[in-house]
This record gives structure tokens, sequence and C-alpha cells, in this order.
């Protein structure tokens, strides 16, 4: 994989695909639109941050390139490259739990907080690493 020299485009299956952790300053694209829904991504070697009708739906610290982001289905899946390890907030829903699987390992339950917020880290490396994160059925 590699970064997204347009830093954000729509992939054949309807995923999402932004994020240049290679550039040294700050890019971004606004009004970017999938669905219906408007999308606005920063990025750059120090962060990359992805807003979905401006509301925060992902940040990573350093940046990163993020692959196929699909959040349907009460579920997000991604890839995500960076050079070294990446710290990633996502939001999800408010309270709510969730099972994180990094390459298909399970790595744990986590409960996002009240603004819907799950953190984690993924020591990326220059390697894309699968990402999902899964809602836990009540």
């Amino acid at each position: 994989m590699s970064v997204i020299e347009e830093l954000i485009r729509i992939e054949n299956d309807d995923t999402l695909s932004f994020g240049n952790y290679l550039l040294d300053s700050k890019k971004k694209v606004l009004d970017f639109e999938l669905n219906g829904d408007i999308y606005k991504v920063k990025t750059f070697n120090e962060i990359t941050k992805l807003e979905k009708n401006g509301i925060l739906l992902f940040e990573s610290v350093p940046g990163s390139t993020v692959h196929s982001l699909d959040n349907k289905n009460e579920n997000l899946t991604f890839n995500i490259e960076g050079k070294e390890d990446v710290q990633v907030t996502v939001e999800l829903e408010t309270d709510q739990d969730y099972k994180l699987f990094i390459e298909e390992v399970f790595v744990g339950k986590v409960k996002s907080n009240l603004s819907g917020k799950i953190n984690f880290s993924v020591d990326t490396k220059g390697q894309s690493k699968l990402i999902e994160i899964k809602k836990v059925q009540a």
C-alpha cells in the first residue's frame, strides 16, 4: 500500500482512503462528499484527522495513511500504515462496548467514553495493519 497523493479518495467498494504521513507541511481537503456525507481531512507527518459531517471520525498521531475505511453496520474496519507506532482515536457510539482486532487477532474489549471516543495504539513501522472494531451486541 502507499500514501494517498490526492489526500482522500473513494475506493471501488465505496470505502474511503485518506492521509499522507510523508508530508512535511499540513494539507487539507474540505467538503469531500460520499453518499450524502461531507468529509474533511487534514494530514501530514505529525497528525492525520478525518471529520464526517463536522464530527471527528478518525485521528492518528503521528500522521498515517488509512486504506478502505468502512464504518457501516455499527462496525469500523480499515487498514493503517505509518512510519512508527501510531496512537489512534476513533469516534463511535457513546458509552458502548466494542471488540478490537488488529490483524485479525483479538486485542481486547474497549468501551467508548461519553463522547464516543476509543483510543488505541498500533505498531505500523511502514507496514499496513488491518484494524477491526466490532460493536458488542447486548
